[in-house]
């Protein structure tokens, strides 16, 4: 289970050890950013690579890249090689770790030129055969968003992957792109604020995101390896609001409180034990889910009153407790810790697939005898320490106002994937907050007073036995959100389809139990928690009057 220890981490420029690069590094970078531009080295421009393959049924390559393989990639490059040259050099290299003829990459490169790549480390020159050949150190590709302010696209530059190097990870690996980078990212409230921190940056993509609603971002990480990518990520992109701080956990911004705070700390389990690669971008160096824990509760006094945190995380559920249990431990920390809280568990995965799942993240292949080896060390930490399950998901805490009770405190399970959203789900989950703002204060009486209206996304569904009148099961099912699906009764569906925007919810309710000669109080106090419960999923509105 021993790695090599050997990185690249001379090799990328100390100039990026500074917030504040010298003017000619920052005029390379412009001439880099031109070059890029020139040869529409962006998510659609590779696009075209992909669809002018013209093999009938052929394997789409951007499918098969993100399922590890190259080749189809390699021949729509080669048909392609032809008509756009300066593109199919710089997706060799930057997009799938392929060494270039130096020549090529100058030609691909004319504002920067090959030496001034070897000069900002993005790449090196061997010489194999009396020909030079520009070695890519860097992973430099495009990448397409769209959010709240609109679609934008950036270039992001990390460490090579897996598929470029051809074998496991170095421990001192910078991640780049990934799923859980855009799972973070479409979850981020979008919504203008002052400060933001995002905490662990790594190669600075959340903090690119937070910029886009930020006056300023602090971005800190206990990798200098990392923040050099990161500096190099915004600098390229032309964003400036963003200040890079080393440090760990909150140690860099002591004392100091955010509107925001944002992050995708190194919440990955792993064993302590020799041998197990400790990855600095997933691993916090803790027991179990220690480091998750401090990253949360130490949230709340760097937050400011009324401030929003959202994380990704893992939690443990300990041998012979229910499922459920993983989730009330978070719980248990956050109300410890005074906050707000919205906690939502995506997946919850056994010690076996756990252990296999980050293993091959870390480029070691299934049936070798290292994967076998930390297989067995992985199973047997979790045996040793009673943990029967890990829970995955979303967590969101807010720090109340200055003397006021926590109202906000809730916690889910919702496995399974989450519907399409537009900008992910970060407008979906703000929306969710202002409404709950609004009606969590109220009464029941004075939810009464209420005026709501059904979200446009929401559709019934009534199932019938056949030739039967009544139905047997209606359904409110919300195609954005989380995809939630409501068994309703009929006072509820009743009053969820004449939700117009209209009528106060006391007005519905009475004329509701009219209708089905029902008691009309009864019926509201049946009715009121379950239109809090649909306000909380998004699946009603507050109107404003």
């Amino acid at each position: 289970m021993v790695r090599d220890e050997s990185t690249t981490s001379d090799r990328f420029p100390r100039r990026w050890r500074s917030d504040e690069p010298a003017a000619e590094t920052i005029e390379l970078v412009d001439r880099l950013r031109a070059d890029l531009e020139a040869a529409a080295y962006t998510v659609a421009g590779v696009e075209t690579l992909w669809d002018g393959t013209g093999e009938i049924g052929a394997t789409h390559p951007g499918d098969a890249l993100r399922r590890g393989h190259r080749v189809p990639a390699m021949r729509a490059l080669d048909a392609a090689s032809g008509s756009q040259p300066a593109l199919v050099a710089l997706v060799r290299a930057f997009l799938l770790g392929l060494p270039q003829p130096a020549r090529e990459l100058h030609a691909a490169l004319p504002a920067l030129g090959l030496a001034g790549a070897v000069e900002l480390g993005l790449v090196e020159v061997d010489a194999a055969g009396g020909d030079e050949l520009a070695r890519p150190l860097v992973d430099l590709r495009p990448y397409s968003f769209a959010d709240a302010a609109g679609e934008g696209e950036w270039w992001i530059a990390s460490d090579p992957g897996e598929l470029a190097r051809g074998d496991a990870l170095p421990e001192d690996h910078v991640l780049g792109v990934g799923g859980a980078t855009t799972t973070l990212s479409g979850l981020l409230v979008q919504t203008p604020a002052g400060r933001t921190l995002d905490l662990g940056t790594g190669s600075g993509i959340q903090a690119l995101h937070a910029a886009r609603f930020s006056d300023r971002v602090v971005a800190t990480d206990v990798s200098e390896r990392a923040l050099a990518f990161a500096r190099f990520t915004a600098r390229l992109n032309g964003v400036t609001s963003i200040e890079f701080r080393a440090g760990s956990l909150y140690e860099p911004v002591a004392g100091e409180r955010f509107d925001r705070i944002v992050s995708n700390p190194p919440f990955v389990i792993t064993p302590r034990r020799a041998g197990v690669p400790s990855y600095e971008y997933r691993d916090g160096g803790l027991v179990g889910d220690a480091l998750v824990r401090a990253v949360l509760t130490g949230a709340v006094e760097h937050l400011r009153p009324g401030g929003v945190a959202q994380f990704l995380a893992n939690w443990e559920v300990p041998t012979g407790a229910a499922d459920g249990a993983g989730l009330e431990r978070v719980e248990g920390w956050l109300r410890d810790a005074g906050a707000e809280y919205w906690i939502v568990e995506r997946e919850l995965l056994d010690p076996s697939e756990y252990a296999e799942t980050w293993i091959r993240d870390g480029g070691t292949r299934p049936g070798t005898g290292e994967f076998e080896a930390l297989h067995a060390a992985w199973l047997d930490d979790f045996a040793e320490r009673g943990v029967a399950r890990v829970g995955f998901g979303y967590v969101l805490l807010r720090r109340p106002p200055d003397g006021a009770a926590p109202r906000m405190r809730r916690a889910e399970r919702l496995h399974g994937p989450a519907a399409a959203n537009p900008g992910g789900l970060g407008a979906h989950l703000s929306a969710v907050l202002e409404a709950s703002d609004l009606v969590d204060p109220l009464d029941d009486a004075e939810l009464r007073r209420l005026v709501v209206g059904v979200a446009p996304d929401v559709t019934e569904e009534r199932h019938h036995w056949p030739g039967a009148e009544a139905p047997t099961a209606i359904l409110l099912r919300q195609g954005g959100g989380f995809g939630r699906t409501i068994d309703a009764g009929t006072a509820l569906v009743a009053l969820v389809g004449a939700a117009d925007g209209e009528l106060p919810l006391g007005l519905l309710s009475d004329a509701i139990a009219d209708l089905l000669e029902a008691d009309g109080i009864a019926l509201w106090s049946e009715l009121a928690p379950q239109v809090r419960a649909l306000v909380h999923a998004g699946m009603l509105r507050p109107v404003a009057r």
